[in-house]
């Protein structure tokens, strides 16, 4: 019985405003970082996308090396790793501290065997090191604050250039690097620093919303490119491959492309950039949209490719290809898994998104979803987009279920109520502080911080409790209802899993405890023969229940912990193999679906 990740939807990158990002590009490929996961994003089909969870901090930056075979990547302690971009296990190939403070940005040489990692620190801003063993290779000198930005020329001789808040620029000659002059040409904050790929240019831009050009072997400045200047604070440039053109952006949301031969400004588009392939641009908004330009078309961004920022919180699937996914920042996306086009696979829900984290979500028999969140609201989702209306809760709402009759149910802190065409038609204040809701068919569950499942049933109008199943050893914080509501599936904060006859309580046999952390989610099959669960413990399990003692794991399937999992589908024979195909998501803001060989008799 196997398991096998067939796509993965990154998240964005991570955006602090006021603050550059770093993108780094490789053909139709770009890196980059959030949180403590580094994201290879593919622009052409976003689940053909990878993930790096290697560091043990908030990651800062990650560079391709020329070659497209390694990556650097750096985080907030000065740990530099360097990992295997082909490969599927990602064999870090060096780890180095090189800073004492968070790494701002890293640049190679054009052999990819010197790397330069630059930012805070208490003894230096800057360290040059061989990719291989880490010994240095010189010494990056000459500022006196924070280094933003780091360049090296590919072409021997090599230069490297910084730019640092003390408002300078220094190059450095090398190898080994060493000091050469400091360039005061910028009179706030130089915020980015690039070499052309010919060698013969490199580029600054900073705080000061001024652009120089200096001649990439002795480090004289060449001009300055005044004609339509940017009106605020420029982040980030990046040259196209053939070094004629490069393109800044900035606060102002404006990407603009400039002539080098000519100094003139050639495009400009109202949208942190990288030049990624032959005639690609890609910049980032601060909503984390990267946006695609092409040079030879329009003013506007061919397509802008869309993604959560923060933890995936809540999920739900609409049908065997379509499912929604909402975040711990009140967003919500729905996701095409049979979509290969880059912006239509994964779309930002249109309407009033909630304001805080959206804590739950379940989708009805008609294919309407309803979601809930920390903003005390339930909203509910038709087609692509949220409706106008949307009903205050009780309390604030932790989950939500939908009975065969479209009912609602929102277990809040203080109550449980039920919604029903956008109004309340029943509410519940139990002598319990409910955590989580599950329903099927007319049977209501309840799981407590009493550490107990009530359950009940529901005649259309009131609920009624039936039985109150066996102490569980810790909260109940994932419930699962069979669609016929004969089965309950709960699981709690010690990471134990029970299984019950929904009708005379009865708990069936199974010792399902092989989590070690909370379970966060657990899902029915349809037909219910198999139980998906996720946990704090980043692993994800499949049991039958047709044999009990059989399982499937998939190991290490959410970096972080997996918050929340979906079947996608019904369960489909293949090869004789009976097969599924499960989605998880959770605390690195990725989805990942699987294809799972199901256990059986």
């Amino acid at each position: 019985m196997t398991s096998k990740r067939i796509a993965l939807y990154p998240c964005s990158p991570d955006t602090v405003r006021g603050t550059s990002t770093k993108l780094s590009a490789s053909k139709d490929k770009v890196v980059y970082a959030n949180g403590k996961t580094v994201i290879i994003r593919d622009l052409k089909n976003a689940a053909l996308s990878t993930t790096f969870s290697g560091h043990a901090y908030n990651t800062a930056v990650a560079r391709f090396s020329p070659s497209g075979f390694y990556c650097a990547s750096a985080d907030i302690t000065g740990t530099v790793k360097i990992w295997d971009t082909i490969g599927e296990d990602q064999s870090v190939k060096g780890e180095y501290k090189v800073l004492s403070g968070k790494v701002n940005d890293l640049a190679w040489d054009g052999e990819s065997k010197r790397i330069i990692a630059v930012g805070d620190g208490r003894e230096k801003f800057g360290h040059a090191f061989l990719a291989d063993s880490g010994s240095s290779t010189g010494q990056i000198s000459g500022h006196s604050k924070v280094i933003n930005a780091v360049s090296i020329r590919y072409q021997r001789p090599f230069r490297a250039a910084t730019a640092s808040d003390d408002n300078s620029i220094v190059f450095h000659q090398g190898v080994p690097f060493k000091y050469d002059k400091t360039i005061r040409t910028h009179t706030k904050f130089v915020q980015d620093v690039q070499f052309g790929p010919s060698g013969d240019h490199f580029a600054s831009v900073g705080s000061d919303s001024k652009i120089f050009l200096y001649d990439g072997k002795t480090g004289e400045t060449v001009a300055e490119l005044t004609d339509s200047p940017h009106k605020g604070t420029i982040m980030s440039c990046s040259w196209s491959p053939d070094s004629k053109s490069f393109f800044t952006t900035s606060l102002d949301c404006t990407v603009r492309l400039w002539d080098v031969e000519a100094r003139k400004l050639l495009q400009a588009w109202t949208s942190a950039g990288v030049w990624s392939g032959i005639s690609d641009l890609v910049s980032l908004s601060m909503s984390g949209d990267l946006n695609v330009f092409d040079p030879r078309t329009g003013d506007k961004p061919t397509r802008v490719l869309q993604a959560p920022q923060k933890a995936i919180t809540a999920a739900s699937s609409t049908s065997s290809g379509t499912f929604f996914a909402g975040s711990a920042d009140g967003r919500v996306f729905s996701y095409d898994a049979d979509s290969t086009s880059p912006s239509d696979a994964v779309q930002l829900v249109g309407g009033t998104l909630h304001t805080s984290l959206v804590s739950g979500m379940a989708t009805a028999s008609s294919g309407k979803t309803f979601t809930a969140g920390y903003d005390d609201h339930i909203r509910e989702i038709e087609g692509s987009a949220y409706t106008p209306a949307s009903i205050p809760s009780l309390s604030q709402p932790k989950s939500v279920a939908v009975t065969s009759d479209e009912t609602v149910f929102v277990a809040g802190v203080t109550s449980v109520e039920a919604i029903r065409n956008n109004q309340r038609v029943f509410e519940l204040k139990p002598s319990y502080a409910p955590s989580v809701v599950g329903a099927g068919g007319n049977v209501v569950a309840v799981g407590g911080e009493d550490k107990r499942v009530h359950v009940h049933t529901w005649n259309g109008n009131t609920l009624t409790e039936k039985r109150v199943l066996l102490e569980s050893e810790g909260t109940i914080t994932a419930l699962a209802v069979s669609s016929d509501g004969a089965l309950i599936v709960q699981g709690n904060s010690a990471g134990k899993i029970a299984l019950y006859h929904s009708q005379t309580g009865e708990l069936i046999p199974t010792r399902w405890d092989w989590h070690t952390a909370r379970i966060s989610s657990l899902a029915l099959s349809s037909p219910p023969t198999h139980v998906v669960s996720g946990s704090l413990d980043t692993n994800i399990y499949v049991w039958s229940l047709e044999n009990i003692s059989k399982r499937v794991l998939v190991k290490g399937a959410g970096p972080g912990g997996v918050n929340c999992v979906a079947w996608l589908g019904d369960v489909h024979v293949t090869d004789g193999k009976k097969m599924g195909r499960i989605l998880s998501a959770g605390a690195d803001g990725c989805v990942r679906v699987w294809e799972v060989e199901l256990p059986g008799k």
